[in-house]
């Protein structure tokens, strides 16, 4: 801009900044970078959870829902109730639990 203003034939005016003036830029900037530097982070990590997300759920064979993911953790919940059952020895608990387990999961998977 001052190129241009010698070349064109008039004064250039320089501005001087208060110390104020420039710590506040300075400020600025720096915060610009971190919430910059931050979102990048974040943006990486939402990618890597979505990319993961998307293919379990295309190796499981189910869509890619807030509700499929609910689905199938209250399913696979349902079977861990079900071997607990086993384990303490009730059967009759451990065979319902199993079966209401594998009932939800057969809805969520395709």
């Amino acid at each position: 801009m001052i190129l241009y203003d010698l070349l064109r034939g008039r004064q250039a005016v320089f501005e001087t900044q208060s110390f104020f003036e420039w710590l506040g830029e300075a400020l600025g900037t720096l915060i610009h970078f971190i919430i910059r530097v931050v979102r990048g982070v974040f943006g990486g990590i939402s990618g890597a959870v979505n990319d993961f997300l998307d293919g379990m759920a295309r190796a499981i064979g189910m869509n890619s829902s807030i509700f499929s993911f609910a689905l199938l953790i209250l399913g696979l919940f349902l079977l861990y109730t079900s071997v607990r059952a086993f384990i303490a020895r009730s059967i009759v608990a451990g065979v319902i639990w199993a079966l209401l387990g594998l009932l939800v999961l057969s809805w969520v998977v395709r």
